[in-house]
């Protein structure tokens, strides 16, 4: 028998059960013997199979249109064997809404068709694979557990990324049990340091539903039969005005759930729906007087390499301003704004490209979570330390965003620095029914790289530019000073500091800010922080996150 070609279709099952809707009468059809339950896509009748009957249990509300490139009847291969798209379950919590699709695989030797069924969950832009698994006996009570901590679960260790109340409002297509609709529950998100994830559903609060997966691309699935072009269409079809001045708001990616008017600068809340009574609120800058607008124009694209994948092309879609919030107690920290550029990619997801005072960095969310020891965090066996520990808020942001913004978004940030350049970031977000960790991971760059990824011209090369540190390098330049001038060591390091505190003493005076508002703008975070510190006599190199968001998205959203 000849081998099946790269583009044939994936192997479905060879035998179907069929019946009629009892309220409507139109055909339901199961893939699997296995399948308790249905909706029915004429009525949205939830339908109990009971041997070769079927019951009607309830309705289901129309599923909300999140433009997903997902759709029933889609199929792929993982780890060789075949699937199909069967059903969907669609989550809400007051911040977000996500889908989990229910795979059915094909009938064939392997532990994956043993399984028989899967689940395809949304996660932060991407996307993870995971299966249903026996109740786990040594799971805490819904009432127990908090995001940030370590659990044990089904004997192993997990740290809690997320807790959110959420309830199923929709559903669609063939599923392995009836869906428990609009009633809220309680859903836990772990993570662990091999990348694996696992998901806890107190639907019934005794006995937990449990499954585990990993994070998984469409590409890495051979996923065919999805409606991206048709999904695309709708999005652009839809017509928005802003609810604050009436402008066009044109949303560009499905995974969309705010975005800011171009016009009025309004930030716009489509988590709802595109045609729901859309919510916004206006943005007022108190970091920088308006708003820096990004220097890396939205849209722009860039090539990096930034994980395994290797070099790609990543977009601009979204871009926000944020500062550190001094503690009360701590008089002498200063407030310090950085930069931060949504990037895309439409089969990884998305990442973070961040400008700080210091130089620059880009991250990814990972779906796994580092083992934190004290001050120490390891991760793929490399070992980091922490830098700085800070609370963030959110000043400004434009463009489009997969999270739902909130008004001066609020985040702990942990940064820790590892070798090679290699950076953790770990972000705890607490909201109304939802407390989250994510963490980043990332390196640094160089301006060069930057610049050279987005093939900008000199002008804007320049634009990017900031002040070198004044002791960068100092170590290294020390040695061959010395035998060059036969001034020792501790003389030249004398003047040196001799020299950095006439620099901090003129470097924001009225002449040199006047230099940062002509380089950077009136309105920029440069400009605003050298008055702060000409007025206060104040200075502070460092502060900003390698990359942290307060994206409330540890979960599957």
């Amino acid at each position: 028998m000849a081998a099946p070609t790269p583009d044939a279709p994936a192997p479905r099952a060879q035998r179907t059960w069929q019946s009629t809707c009892p309220h409507c009468g139109a055909p339901v059809e199961f893939a699997s013997a296995a399948s308790a339950s249905a909706v029915c896509s004429f009525c949205r009748s939830t339908l109990l199979r009971e041997g070769d009957a079927l019951r009607r249990i309830g309705e289901s509300a129309e599923v909300f249109d999140d433009h997903s490139p997902l759709q029933l009847g889609a199929t792929g291969r993982h780890q060789g064997v075949g699937f199909t798209v069967v059903g969907r379950l669609q989550f809400r919590t007051t911040d977000s809404v996500w889908n989990e699709w229910h795979l059915l695989f094909d009938a064939a030797a392997g532990e994956v068709a043993r399984l028989k069924s899967a689940w395809l969950s949304e996660d932060n832009g991407a996307y993870v694979l995971a299966f249903d698994l026996p109740s786990a006996s040594d799971a805490p009570k819904a009432d127990e557990i908090v995001a940030g901590e370590r659990r044990v679960v089904d004997q192993q260790i997990w740290s809690v990324a997320s807790v959110v109340q959420a309830r199923i409002t929709a559903a669609q297509g063939e599923l392995p049990q009836p869906p428990l609709l609009d009633k809220p529950f309680t859903v836990a998100e772990l993570r662990n340091e091999r990348g694996e994830v696992g998901s806890l559903q107190y639907l019934a609060p005794a006995q937990p539903q449990w499954s585990t997966g990993r994070a998984i691309t469409l590409k890495g699935l051979e996923m065919r039969g999805l409606k991206e072009g048709e999904s695309a269409a709708a999005l652009k079809g839809k017509a928005l005005e802003c609810p604050s001045c009436g402008a066009a708001l044109a949303p560009t990616l499905a995974t969309t759930q705010s975005l800011t008017c171009g016009q009025c600068k309004a930030v716009v809340d489509i988590s709802q729906g595109l045609g729901a009574d859309l919510a916004h609120y206006a943005q007022n800058n108190s970091g920088s007087g308006g708003g820096l607008e990004p220097q890396i124009p939205l849209g722009k694209v860039g090539s990096f390499n930034i994980g395994a994948e290797g070099t790609q092309s990543w977009q601009v879609v979204g871009y926000q301003e944020r500062c550190n919030v001094p503690l009360p107690s701590d008089e002498d920290d200063e407030q310090v704004f950085w930069r931060e550029y949504l990037l895309y990619n439409r089969q990884l997801g998305f990442a973070f490209l961040v400008d700080t005072n210091e130089g620059w960095s880009i991250v990814r969310p990972l779906t796994g979570a580092p083992t934190v020891r004290g001050e120490k965090a390891s991760w793929s066996s490399v070992q980091f330390r922490q830098r700085e520990r800070y609370q963030a808020k959110v000043t400004w942001v434009q463009g489009e965003f997969y999270w739902r913004v909130q008004r001066e978004e609020m985040a702990w940030v942990t940064d820790y620095v590892g070798p090679k350049g290699e950076l953790l970031s770990r972000e705890q977000t607490k909201g109304q029914d939802a407390s989250e960790v994510v963490w980043s991971y990332g390196k640094t760059l160089t301006l060069d790289q930057v610049a050279t990824a987005f093939r900008l011209d000199a002008k804007a090369r320049q634009a990017l530019r900031r002040d070198a540190s004044p002791l960068s390098g100092l170590g290294a330049s020390l040695g061959s000073a010395s035998a060059d001038t036969g001034l020792s060591a501790g003389a030249i390091m004398v003047m040196v500091v001799i020299g950095v505190i006439v620099l901090m003493l003129t470097m924001c005076s009225s002449d040199d800010c006047d230099s940062t508002r002509k380089a950077y703008g009136e309105a920029s975070a440069e400009y605003q922080q050298c008055k702060r510190n000409q007025s206060s006599g104040g200075f502070r190199s460092s502060g900003g996150s390698f990359g942290g968001f307060s994206s409330g998205g540890g979960g599957h959203k």
